[in-house]
């Protein structure tokens, strides 16, 4: 077996800007899945492999020599790993898979996100959304790379059970949503308990701190509002999309 023990190595290079470039991930329609635990997600999702990447020490790993199984891997030396890997600690393990857009996922509710920048915001909001039956998950280019290293992790597999897709007008796409679209908003809005949340729901959630920029929030039919302890002035995007996604889901079970 073969080790690739050099830096300048031309897959090398591919794979660590497939780790760092968002525009290049972008345009191959390739993402780079680290870990035992994504990539058995991801092969189970059904997602195309076009490369199986094992560090050196990885291949003594029980739970990755499973996961190879009679696959063929690149081996990678360790130190030429870490080039590649976005984790602290590499995974050992990596693979290049194909990201294709896919259609909306049944008739869950919709997400749309409006500039939410910090990566582990965005990466929990995907694991939400799957958790409690969302369908799709739309987000604008202001927000974090769904298929960055980071979201990725913070979503533990969550986008290979959603239609993930990027879009570069929001708006356009809020006001193709077919179903009733509500906008979160800290205070003046109605109270989520008080909500019917009948038919097709599409959840839209903004920035950090700045919140639905206000031309997005005129597309929406009605403005929500969680309510709160005295005192407290708001929740993170993360944890409000995770309590409306509940909300919504305890009422279809109901």
């Amino acid at each position: 077996m073969s080790i690739i023990r050099a830096r300048d190595n031309p897959r090398v290079k591919r794979w660590a800007r497939l780790t760092t470039d968002s525009g290049f991930r972008r345009n191959e329609r390739r993402v780079l899945i680290e870990g035992p635990h994504l990539v058995a997600e991801a092969l189970q999702a059904g997602l195309k492999m076009h490369a199986l990447i094992v560090s050196e020490s990885g291949l003594k790993r029980k739970e990755i020599r499973s996961l190879v199984g009679a696959r063929e891997p690149v081996v990678l030396g360790d130190p030429v790993f870490g080039l590649v890997a976005d984790a602290e600690t590499p995974p050992g393990i990596a693979g290049e898979f194909e990201v294709s857009e896919v259609k909306c996922q049944g008739s869950g509710p919709a997400l749309f996100l409006e500039g939410i920048q910090d990566p582990g915001n965005v990466g929990a909001i995907l694991r939400s959304a799957a958790a409690f039956g969302a369908g799709e998950v739309v987000l604008d280019r202001a927000c974090a790379d769904p298929w960055s290293p980071k979201v990725l992790r913070a979503g533990m597999g969550g986008h290979f059970r959603l239609a993930v897709r990027q879009a570069a007008d929001l708006a356009e796409s809020v006001g193709d949503f077919r179903g009733t679209t509500i906008c979160t908003v800290s205070s003046g809005g109605m109270p989520l308990r008080e909500i019917a949340l009948r038919g097709r729901i599409g959840w839209i959630f903004g920035a950090e701190g700045k919140g639905v920029s206000a031309a997005l929030a005129r597309r929406a039919a009605m403005r929500a509002t969680i309510p709160m302890a005295p005192g407290s002035e708001s929740l993170n995007v993360a944890a409000a999309a995770a309590i409306c996604l509940y909300e919504t889901f305890s009422r279809d079970e109901s």
